[in-house]
């Protein structure tokens, strides 16, 4: 390893996006109801949703400690991603559309195989999903639920979960503002 080189890295210049915050961490866990009561009553996050088994292989659990709709997701173990073996995924958060779909054109430019674009279901957050050389699943995201003082998150048929930024764009969620500021980014 050269201590040196890697000491050295730099943000290169001219990226187009900027990461703003690493937004929230999802892990595999052997029991998900002992999980999320850990969560809630040790750590005192609050559950914001719960996916069943049948929508999701053995089911997930969304915790926030903020207003963001999650800041910890919980998903069952399976025999192909035992608990404590890794990470579902770590996803980062851009502020604007735009970059998002930066994002996108960035990573394909790179050669970067994408998973998915589009809109996944609880949090209706935009995504663009990738692995990062040693197989991390990565989640850049923009325009996740925030959740008011009464603590409600938005019902799971809002949700309209799509494949591709463009779907999501032209089928935006209640309340989500899918402007571009820079229309040209997308081709409708």
């Amino acid at each position: 390893m050269n201590i040196d080189a890697i000491a050295a890295l730099k943000r290169p210049a001219g990226l187009p996006f900027k990461i703003g915050k690493i937004g929230h961490v999802a892990v595999y866990v052997s029991d998900l109801e002992r999980s999320a009561r850990f969560y809630t009553q040790v750590l005192g996050f609050q559950v914001t949703d719960v996916i069943p088994p049948g929508a999701l292989p053995g089911g997930a659990v969304f915790l926030r400690c903020n207003t963001d709709h999650h800041g910890i997701a919980l998903f069952q173990a399976t025999a192909a991603h035992p608990a404590g073996a890794g990470l579902h995924h770590i996803a980062l958060e851009v502020p604007t559309i735009d970059e998002l779909v930066r994002v996108r054109t960035h990573l394909r430019d790179h050669q970067v195989p994408i998973d998915l674009d589009g809109r996944r279901g609880a949090g209706v957050q935009l995504v663009v999903e990738f692995r990062d050389p040693d197989g991390h699943r990565l989640e850049i995201y923009w325009g996740i639920d925030q959740i008011g003082s009464d603590g409600i998150a938005r019902p799971a048929d809002q949700w309209k979960s799509v494949n591709t930024l463009e779907e999501a764009i032209a089928n935006p969620v209640v309340g989500q503002d899918l402007t571009l500021h820079d229309p040209g980014l997308i081709q409708q």
